[in-house]
Parts: C-alpha cells; sequence; structure tokens
C-alpha cells in the first residue's frame, strides 16, 4: 500500500501557527494572485514538524556523514559562522540604509576586501558576484572590456584546459568569445606546446584552473602564464580550488590577473540547494579600474577612538552592478568570522590538512583502483572506477554501492578526460578515523566488483528508495512530499 501524501493527511481548520490580529487595514489581494485550483494541506504544527523533520533525516548532509564529493569542498561549516551572521546589527540591516548608518557592516565588508586581496595576492577585490559562475562572468566581461579600451577589438578566443570547470567554457562564449580546448598532457598539466601555438595577436586570456580538475597542480603555471601575456592575453583563475592553495602559493604572484574565489568552498558559507553563493573577484592593478562596483573604501582616516569612515566607491571604468544591492553580505560576515578566527597560520593549516588527506586517500587506494595519473595530488585525487576484470561495473555502481556504507558519493564522470571518473575531495576537517572507514567501504567495493558484482550493480539497498532512472528522474520530476503511514494521522 503506498504511503500517504503529505497533502493527504490536512483537515480543514487545522491550524499550524497562530498569526497575531492584523493591525493595518485589511484589503483583497489582487485577481489572479492566489492560484485557486492549490489544494495547499492544513496541518497542526506537530503534523508538520514530524513531516519536515523526516524530510530532512531522508537528506544527507555534512553534519550526518562523509560528503567527499570532489571539486566542491563539501568541508563542515563552523557553527559560530552562523551565530555571527544572525546577530542583529547584521541580520537586521537593509541594503538601502545609509552608509552612516551601516558602519560596522561597512567595515565587515572592507576587511573582508582586504584579506582576500592578501590571500590572493591581488590589487583589489569586489565582493558583488553572487556566486563562483557569476565571479567567473565578471572576470570574463572584466577582460573583455581592458581588451576594448586598448582599442584590441581583434581578440577573440579564449584558452581553456581540457581539465577546467565546465562553467569556463559556458562563461567564455557568453561573453561573446570563441573557445579553443588545450589538451593536457601525459602527467596531467595542460600541454605547454598546444598552449603556444595559440598564442598569437588574436588571444585574448587563458582560463586556468590550478589546481586543476584532476587534482594536480600546474608543473608549468608560470611557463604557460608568461607564454599568454607575451602574447598580449591575460589569464583569469578559477578560483573553485583555492583550500589547497592558502597560505601556501598565491595566483597573483604567479601572474594571474583575475580570479574569483568560491566562498561557499573555501571560506566556508552554505553550499547547496541552489544558494546563496558568492564569488568575490580579485585582481591585479591593471584590472582594477574594471571591478564591479560599488566597492566599499575609506572615505576618511577618522580618529583613533572612532576609526575609520566608510563608504561606497565606483571604479571608474566599472564593467557595471551585477547584483542588487551589495552582493550577498549574509556570506561576507561568515567568510569574515571564518577568516578572522582561523588567522594566517590557521589558513596555511587548512591547505595543507587538505593536500595531506587527499594523498592519504590516494595512496590508500591506489593498486585496488586505477589512479590515471600517478603523481602527488593536490587537495582532491580522480581515480578510475573500472576493472578490465570487471567489464560490467561502472563508476556509477561504485557511487551507489557507496551508499549503503553511510557515504555520499564522490563526483562522477568528472573531469571529462578520465573514464569512469571518481573525483574524491575529503577537505581538511575529516578526522583520520573517518577516512579509513571511507578506505575501507572501497577495498570492499572493489572486491565486491569482482565477486558479487549484483551488489554494486543494484545498490544502494539500505536507503529508503533504490535506485532511480536518473535521467528521467531529472526530465520528469515528481515534486511531492511523502510521510511515513506509521506517522499518518486520522481526521
Amino acid at each position: 500500500m503506498p504511503e500517504p501524501l503529505i497533502y493527504d493527511l490536512g483537515a480543514p481548520g487545522r491550524t499550524g501557527v497562530g498569526m497575531p490580529a492584523p493591525d493595518v487595514p485589511l484589503a483583497d489581494l489582487p485577481a489572479g494572485l492566489v492560484r485557486e485550483n492549490l489544494p495547499l494541506p492544513e496541518l497542526g504544527e506537530l503534523e508538520a514538524l514530524r513531516h519536515l523533520t523526516r524530510l530532512s533525516q531522508l537528506n544527507h548532509s555534512i553534519l550526518t556523514g562523509f560528503y567527499p564529493l570532489g571539486s566542491c569542498t563539501m568541508k563542515y561549516n563552523p557553527i559560530v559562522n552562523e551565530e555571527t551572521a544572525r546577530l542583529g546589527g547584521f541580520a537586521h540591516a537593509h541594503p538601502l540604509q545609509p552608509a552612516e548608518m551601516m558602519q560596522g557592516s561597512l567595515a565587515v565588508m572592507y576587511h573582508l576586501q582586504e584579506w582576500l586581496k592578501e590571500i590572493g595576492g591581488f590589487a583589489a577585490v569586489s565582493l558583488q558576484p553572487a556566486a563562483g559562475a557569476q565571479g567567473e562572468l565578471a572576470g570574463v566581461l572584466m577582460i573583455r572590456a581592458y581588451h576594448a579600451s586598448r582599442g584590441e577589438t581583434q581578440r577573440n578566443k579564449v584558452l581553456i584546459p581540457d581539465s577546467a570547470h565546465g562553467t569556463n567554457p559556458a562563461t567564455s562564449a557568453m561573453s561573446g568569445y570563441r573557445v579553443v580546448e588545450i589538451p593536457s598532457d601525459a602527467r596531467g598539466n595542460l600541454d605547454l606546446e598546444a598552449l603556444k601555438a595559440e598564442c598569437d595577436d588574436t588571444l585574448a586570456a587563458l582560463m586556468l584552473t590550478n589546481p586543476n580538475t584532476l587534482g594536480l597542480f600546474e608543473e608549468q603555471v608560470q611557463e604557460a602564464i608568461e607564454a599568454v601575456h607575451a602574447a598580449g592575453g591575460l589569464v583569469y583563475g578559477d578560483g573553485a580550488n583555492m583550500n589547497a592553495l592558502l597560505g601556501i602559493a598565491r595566483p597573483g604572484d604567479l601572474g594571474v590577473d583575475v580570479l574569483h574565489y568560491n566562498l561557499h568552498k573555501t571560506f566556508t558559507t552554505p553550499h547547496g540547494g541552489g544558494g546563496p553563493g558568492s564569488g568575490p573577484v580579485g585582481v591585479a592593478a591593471h584590472l582594477a579600474d574594471f571591478l564591479p562596483g560599488p566597492i566599499v573604501g575609506i572615505e576618511e582616516e577618522g580618529s583613533e577612538e572612532m576609526g575609520p569612515v566608510y563608504g561606497w566607491h565606483q571604479p571608474p571604468k566599472s564593467i557595471g552592478r551585477l547584483k542588487a544591492f551589495h552582493g550577498q553580505f549574509g556570506m561576507h560576515v561568515r567568510a569574515f568570522t571564518y577568516i578572522l578566527m582561523q588567522g594566517a597560520e590557521g589558513l596555511r593549516s587548512v591547505a595543507e590538512h587538505a593536500v595531506l588527506n587527499g594523498n592519504y586517500l590516494r595512496v590508500k587506494l591506489q593498486g585496488a583502483y586505477k589512479v590515471p595519473y600517478d603523481r602527488v595530488c593536490m587537495h582532491e585525487v580522480v581515480l578510475e572506477g573500472r576493472w578490465a576484470d570487471a567489464p560490467d561495473i561502472h563508476a556509477l555502481d561504485i557511487a551507489k554501492r557507496l551508499m549503503d556504507f553511510g557515504f555520499h558519493p564522490p563526483t562522477n564522470y568528472f573531469p571529462l578526460i578520465v573514464r569512469e571518473a571518481l573525483m574524491i575531495e575529503p577537505t581538511e576537517t575529516e578526522s583520520k578515523e573517518v577516512l579509513d572507514a571511507f578506505v575501507d567501504a572501497m577495498l570492499k567495493i572493489a572486491e565486491e566488483a569482482h565477486t558479487t558484482p549484483e551488489l554494486l550493480q543494484q545498490a544502494p539497498h539500505t536507503t529508503k528508495y533504490g535506485r532511480m532512472d536518473e535521467v528521467k528522474a531529472a526530465r520528469q520530476l515528481v515534486l511531492c512530499c511523502e510521510i511515513p503511514k506509521e506517522v499518518a494521522v486520522s481526521e
């Protein structure tokens, strides 16, 4: 018998919350604002809470288990970040309040800009982009504006390694550029000779992810950057993998002209669920005038007791505003809190332990799984989820079976240049005990792939729902909420 839907459990007159008497005149809603055929259930508070709690328990999260989703840096977000962002002075601020009433909030944004400048080795930072992809768009639009300001409109192509994030070619195309793919060499670096062959007067930029999506540091990164600069192009840095570089290498020092930071990856602001994200951009001095604005600056130095007076500044050649108001301010508070608590030594420790954990998994799993590029990795490791003597097993089967061991699957089938890719990022927040349990599960699955492959092919076995037709599920969503029948209530 199918479980009852939450929409079937309501009854007229049940009330989940008591609203206060209105203190303004009542008015009819405009026609068409409320759908007449929307059968929302009327539930008591207890039924609603049970329903929502059970839904939450069906979700995997970093608070319930290991989340090794490669390239996503799904690390623990400290609760203190949330507490700080909920302080009344931050949470209740209105973005249209004048700057003189918002000095504390502006100070947070100013110092976050300064810290991100220092961390990345840049001359200026804008906090406005609302997500990594929007920061990426801001970077390419600044590159386009820079070339246009110099009259170099013939520069119409962007070079993108085949190990890049998928948003890179999309962003370039959206910005009006022609995309040229650069292959990887035998060691997982971008092919330097192929890059140099494209370095002519039509080159606008190289979009570079470093460490790349193979989890590898580009061994010839400075030679590649120098070749692009010699041809008059600029280098965009995809900062999604900054977690491996904190306090160790600064992209600006390597010659990167513009880079976006994913605050929801490296700096522990909330991640997933469609937002809110935050993708600040840092730039070298020659791009500072093109930053999206407004940007927080110091209006007056002020007194020793009161400190400086902050205000808004629009860069003179700005590409404009990318988001309403001033970016995702709540994320700025969270990232500010995280950086303040870590300090310089703590941030370096983050990168050191992220890289240590990535290599620990690489060494422990090597042999049972093929590591396509056998060299020291950075914050993540990419394995092949296939065996010649188990031809019917695929990366997806391994990922589904991992769910039976209580682990979220790693990223599957990315990067595209590795067959049956399993992209695993442990982050620095996981203990050795958790990593050892993950290794044991992965080794057990490798054994099962050869002895009882049907266990993998039919997995998961212990979850509320079994294996879905993922293509059909993505195209034919069933957006109704089920509730276990043991908590169903009668009318």
